[in-house]
Order: structure tokens, then C-alpha cells, then sequence
């Protein structure tokens, strides 16, 4: 079985849409968790309607920590195997459901599958096309410009105890925290990626993430994440993979940033083989 799991908080003007996606997607063997902060709008009564018409429809309402919190009371109440996330404002291509879990069926556990994601504005106009398909942590740690991060959860999809080995989501982290899950994910899982169309992310004027890289801010977490791991890796591999990233991203800032951790690294080097 298949949990999706929608936290949501105010979103009467997508709800709808977004249970009818998985409505839509014909799959038996799906449940479908929203997990609800306490909106104050008509989101729950909405939830409430096709809740008494759909018994794939399961969901609680309080008040949470963010939507980290909220991803993680999903995980904790999922039935299911196989754990998809869907965000109120996104939705899957047709049949998705049904191949992710035909794909499951030969991977072993914990495995973590990636396919491929739309991007739209609000005009409705495609802005962006994500093609995932390296994934290996070294390759994401060079930057989501040299090789495109995963950027929605509409598109990958994971077994649940793959959390038994690497936690659940940070709940102090608001913005970064798929980017954040996937790092520790690639690490552990079976790794694969589907070069298939499974999601489609609409990037939403006003929304966190959009405000969030528009003030430069996203960038600069992006970075800091990036570092963090890199700094998890042995010594050598910290130089490659600073190096490659100063190699092949090319603002003026990343590229000082990187020389001065460059130069940081060589010198702990030397000292360790002294």
C-alpha cells in the first residue's frame, strides 16, 4: 500500500483539486493522509465531504510545529509501505500511483525512487522541466544548477522504514527540509531513478518557498546545507567536491565562498598527514 500524506494549513483553494488527483488516480491500494494545522477557512469542511463519499481519505486537524511537523505525525499514522508525499497546492500525472507500485514490487528495502516533475507558474505555463537522475550524494552536493535536485515530492516516493535508519523530517527546519531528508536518504536507500513524468509543482506567487529564494535567503540555506554535508565526507572527497563545485557554479560570491573553504580544507589536510 501506497500513504500519501498532504499537510495543510488554510488551503480551501486547493484542497479539492488535490484529493481529486489522488481520486483520480484509480489506485486500491492508497491512503490518503491530510494532516490539517488547524485551518481556520473551509478546508476542513471540504476534507469532510469527500471524506464520507472516499474511505482512502483519512485526517486529523490540530495545531502543529510547522510543516515538518506535520510530514512527521503523516508518517507516524501511515498504513502503508510506500510513503509519497503531496503537497495541497500540487498534483500527479495519471497513473502514477499504480506504477509506483508496480516499480516497488522488484526493490528491495529501503529504496528511494525518483521520476521526473513539471514546473508551472500561476499563469499556468510550464517554466520549468526537473530530471533528477543523478543521485548519488556527491553529484547533489555540487549544486542543483549542475545536477537538479529532486524539486517536489509529488515526483519520488520511499519506503517507510527507510526513517527507522535515518530519522524523520527536521522539525526545525521550514524551508529545506526535503532537500535536507533527501541528503541523508541517498545515502542509505537503494537509489533509483524512473525517467517518467510523476509530478507537477506549482510554483505560487506568495507562497514560503518562492519569497524565500526571491529574497536570496533560499540560496544562501541551499549553500549552507550543501556545506554541512560536504564536511560529513572524508577529508579528500571535501576538497574534490569543493573544488568541482567552485569549478562549475559560477556566481562571484560562490566562487569566493568556495575558494577561501578550499584553501581551509588543504591546510586540514596537510595537517592530518603530517
Amino acid at each position: 500500500m501506497i500513504t500519501v500524506i498532504t499537510p495543510v494549513y488554510n488551503g480551501e483553494r486547493f484542497i479539492e483539486p488535490c484529493l481529486k488527483s489522488v481520486i483520480q488516480q484509480n489506485c486500491l491500494e492508497v491512503e490518503h493522509l491530510i494532516i490539517d494545522g488547524g485551518s481556520s477557512d473551509r478546508t476542513i469542511e471540504i476534507i469532510e465531504q469527500y471524506a464520507d463519499h472516499f474511505p482512502h481519505i483519512k485526517w486529523v486537524s490540530e495545531k502543529d510545529r510547522g510543516q515538518s511537523d506535520a510530514m512527521n505525525k503523516g508518517i507516524r499514522l501511515a498504513k502503508g509501505e510506500i510513503i509519497g508525499f503531496l503537497n495541497v497546492d500540487d498534483y500527479y500525472e495519471p497513473n502514477v500511483l499504480n506504477r509506483v507500485l508496480e516499480v516497488f514490487r522488484s526493490l528491495p528495502q529501503p529504496s528511494f525512487v525518483v521520476g521526473n516533475c513539471n514546473v508551472w507558474n500561476d499563469a499556468g505555463k510550464l517554466k520549468k522541466f526537473n530530471r533528477p537522475n543523478k543521485l548519488k550524494l556527491t553529484q547533489l552536493l555540487l549544486g542543483a544548477e549542475v545536477n537538479p535536485h529532486p524539486i517536489n515530492p509529488s515526483a519520488y516516493f520511499y519506503h517507510r522504514c527507510l526513517h527507522d535508519q535515518i530519522g524523520l523530517y527536521n522539525v526545525d527546519e521550514h524551508f529545506a527540509m526535503d532537500i535536507d531528508f533527501i541528503f541523508r536518504a541517498v545515502q542509505v536507500a537503494h537509489v533509483k531513478h524512473i525517467d517518467e513524468t510523476w509530478g507537477n509543482y506549482r510554483e505560487i506567487e506568495g507562497t514560503k518557498t518562492i519569497l524565500d529564494w526571491r529574497s536570496g535567503e533560499g540560496a544562501k540555506r541551499s549553500y549552507a546545507l550543501i556545506q554541512r554535508y560536504r564536511q560529513q565526507l572524508p577529508l579528500p572527497l571535501q576538497i574534490q567536491s569543493a573544488m568541482l563545485y567552485f569549478l562549475l557554479n559560477s556566481p562571484r560570491q560562490a566562487i569566493q565562498r568556495t575558494k577561501k573553504e578550499v584553501v581551509k580544507l588543504r591546510s586540514r589536510l596537510k595537517v592530518s598527514q603530517a
